[in-house]
């Protein structure tokens, strides 16, 4: 057996994919109610990183989202801004120097969004990323050789990249739409907690399947499992296709019930979101808003 199934050994999990779906919607039968209120979901806009994404991306719009971040609590007093903005690495620099303190520049890296390119490309890439102003670094696994079993090659690029990061926090993103299986969720968290992960990350935002309420219950079951067997406290976020109040509250509560309340804060989850942030405005303040 080789390091990567005593690995896994180490972590069993019995469930299937229907044995999934029911786990999920039992819990938020059971829960989601009680989660549905305006203080979850100021919670919930608090621990945003604010995405743009696009290839149309440009200095100008950069610039203007970091405005509106920056003036957001003196337009919406008592209520929490958002954890940071998500860029591509061409516009760290302009986020950096547009945001306030305290707000964090997340920014992809690493041959994002398909992760298909040299491991000196993705190193080099991750490095000057930091260096224009990167607080947070978010890298994809390399799906296909995950889907191969070339599990040392895939912990052998998270490793890696997480050095270059230092004490920079990195997210793995798992792609889980593209894993094909509850099985291969729960592998590629381990794996990817076992390389130096700060938190694994459901999508890019990219493919037709992203964030779900079943790949949730399955990340954060591993990192339970991951946090009872090593003392190590991973963080998790949803991405792609969280968009509405109803999505974020489900896998808050999910959260909640699952690794419990100490990781309800923006240092321990996240959610990646554009859309996301003016729906929750308009729950919060009660008619349609479109601030960001």
């Amino acid at each position: 057996m080789d390091k990567f199934q005593e690995l896994f050994a180490q972590y069993p999990f019995a469930l299937n994919d229907d044995q999934v779906k029911a786990a999920t919607a039992e819990i938020l039968a059971q829960h989601y109610a009680e989660n549905n209120n305006r203080e979850v979901w100021m919670q919930c806009l608090n621990q945003i990183d604010l995405t743009t994404l696009n290839g149309e991306d440009t200095v100008a719009k950069v610039e203007h989202m970091a405005h509106q971040v920056t003036h957001f609590e003196a337009n919406f007093p008592g209520v929490k801004n958002v954890a940071a903005m998500c860029v591509y690495p061409a516009l760290a620099e302009t986020a950096r120097k547009n945001l306030p303190a305290g707000i964090n520049v997340a920014c992809v890296s690493g041959g994002f969004p398909a992760s298909q390119t040299f491991l000196e490309v993705k190193v080099a890439e991750t490095a000057l990323a930091i260096h224009a102003g990167a607080d947070e670094i978010d890298i994809v696994i390399s799906i296909g050789k995950f889907l191969e079993e070339r599990y040392q090659e895939v912990f052998d690029e998270i490793s890696e990249l997480k050095a270059v990061c230092g004490e920079r926090h990195l997210k793995v993103i798992l792609e889980t739409g593209a894993l094909g299986s509850a099985q291969n969720i729960w592998k590629a968290s381990i794996l990817a907690m076992a390389a130096g992960a700060d938190f694994i990350k459901t999508s890019t935002g990219k493919i037709k399947v992203n964030a779900t309420p079943e790949a949730t219950y399955i990340m954060c079951s591993a990192i339970k499992a991951w946090q009872e067997k090593t003392g190590q406290k991973v963080g998790y976020k949803p991405a792609g296709g969280v968009s509405t109040t109803e999505e974020a509250v489900q896998h808050y509560t999910l959260v909640k019930e699952i690794l419990g309340k100490e990781w309800l804060n923006n240092h321990s989850f996240r959610f990646g979101a554009s859309r996301l942030a003016n729906n929750l405005l308009t729950s919060i303040v009660g008619t349609e808003t479109k601030y960001f």
